[in-house]
């Protein structure tokens, strides 16, 4: 999970903006002099250590102290605040953290302060249950009741800061730990919503990100937004993540739609507002069996000079018009057979002639012979003939089929499991033949090209 490194200071800026309310009257009710003037040394300590030293002290002297809750809440300040104010602690930020929520299971900053460190924790860690209570902390802290005692403005500015937290770390929990990726994008949707457009420029960019690319994962597979969030993150991010992340975009919007073109405009778009307006529809890319239609409307392509690759990808993408154009250029035309052997007998030589064919270890040619081979003579499996060698397998087209792709099917107890594969055409060819070199004839083909073309990569 590629994310920002950016250090965060949300938490901090929480409990500088929303300082826990003072209690000057339960000072005064403290009656023990000793106990008085030892919350008075520790409350008024100007070094930071010094005066968290002095708070964990008074709270071991006096544990049920009238102004306990205060202290810890002074004690979640120092811990959590960076230098020179005070120590960024984030172990004694959550111990802390957790002694507040035992008195107060819904004090908000707590919840907060708790779900930031195990957030951190979950993000480098990836474990499930540092996870899962991140998650569970900020799903009760969505939910926490205003306390009483906190001004309403004061509640809206920690909402406001605390509530897309509290989205993101659940969605960090379904990535990390649920592998729900569906839920992942919920969340962090409605956690880019809680921020303005400019918030979200700085606060969300880092979320955007991994909403980018939660929008690519198979059980998602939503590139339209995919496209838009990352256009969104390239638009605003440093100019070192920029360059890491501008050829994720491109790659994403090249796989939907097939060229770059028009990708300028989105990140224009995107620029502007944080969510895609209901005007963004990029179109699709065309399927290979359009790209091949209007190949061969193309005046200058001659059909009967395409090289076999080109031919075969015809067969194996195109429509059944097109396919049969220009399987009526190749039927009862003879021809060389490039490829490499993947299975061989007395009277069929089964070849991978394609790239493609040849990385599955596939065969896409079936070579009918003419006359029987005998044992010595069958080629072994891995046996390549090429244009040119010393022996070349010949022979004349008879048939194709077009093979659709197939899924992947798991195996059972009783069944192996079936590998997926792509769609593809399978060749036969009659009076087939192995020329040796003294009785070849010149014959008028392109070479292979070492790849399909464009058509062919979906």
């Amino acid at each position: 999970m590629k994310k920002f490194v950016f250090a965060s200071v949300m938490v901090l800026a929480i409990l500088c903006l929303v300082t826990a309310p003072t209690l000057k009257a339960q000072d005064l009710s403290i009656k023990d002099p000793a106990e008085y003037n030892s919350y008075q040394n520790a409350t008024t300590q100007s070094d930071p250590k010094a005066k968290a030293a002095a708070l964990e002290g008074f709270l071991t002297s006096y544990p049920q102290s009238i102004v306990k809750s205060a202290v810890l809440d002074l004690l979640l300040e120092l811990y959590s605040a960076p230098p020179p104010n005070g120590l960024a602690d984030n172990d004694k930020t959550l111990s802390t953290a957790t002694r507040i929520l035992q008195l107060d299971p819904n004090n908000l900053r707590a919840i907060l302060s708790a779900v930031y460190v195990k957030k951190g924790q979950c993000a480098r860690t990836a474990d499930v249950q540092t996870c899962d209570d991140a998650a569970a902390l900020a799903q009760r802290g969505l939910i926490a009741p205003k306390a009483s005692a906190i001004a309403d403005a004061d509640w809206k500015t920690l909402t406001h800061l605390a509530y897309p937290l509290f989205h993101s770390t659940l969605a960090l929990d379904d990535q990390v730990s649920k592998k729900d990726f569906k839920g992942a994008v919920a969340e962090y949707r409605a956690e880019l919503m809680l921020y303005s457009d400019d918030e979200s420029k700085s606060n969300g960019l880092n979320d955007t990100l991994l909403l980018a690319q939660a929008y690519t994962n198979p059980d998602v597979k939503d590139y339209v937004n995919a496209v838009w969030f990352y256009a969104r993150v390239v638009d605003y991010a440093p100019p070192a993540y920029k360059v890491r992340i501008e050829p994720q975009l491109e790659q994403i919007y090249k796989r939907y739609h097939g060229s770059l073109d028009g990708l300028d405009a989105i990140k224009a778009q995107a620029a502007i507002t944080t969510f895609p307006p209901g005007t963004y529809h990029p179109d699709p890319d065309k399927t290979p069996a359009e790209k091949i239609h209007i190949m061969l409307t193309d005046p200058t392509i001659k059909k009967d000079q395409l090289a076999l690759s080109d031919k075969e990808t015809i067969l194996a993408f195109g429509s059944k018009d097109d396919a049969e154009s220009i399987w009526a250029v190749m039927k009862d035309q003879p021809t060389p057979v490039p490829g490499i052997v993947i299975e061989a007998s007395a009277s069929v030589i089964k070849v991978a002639v394609t790239d493609d064919a040849k990385a599955a270890k596939a065969a896409d040619f079936i070579v009918n012979l003419k006359t029987p081979l005998a044992d010595k003579d069958i080629p072994a499996a891995g046996t390549e003939f090429k244009l040119h060698p010393a022996e070349e397998l010949d022979g004349t087209y008879d048939s194709y089929t077009q093979i659709p792709a197939k899924d992947a099917v798991p195996a059972t107890p009783t069944t192996p499991a079936v590998p997926a594969t792509a769609q593809t055409a399978e060749i036969v060819l009659r009076d087939g033949v192995i020329l040796p070199e003294e009785k070849k004839k010149p014959v008028a083909h392109k070479p292979v090209p070492g790849h399909r073309p464009a058509a062919a990569a979906h």
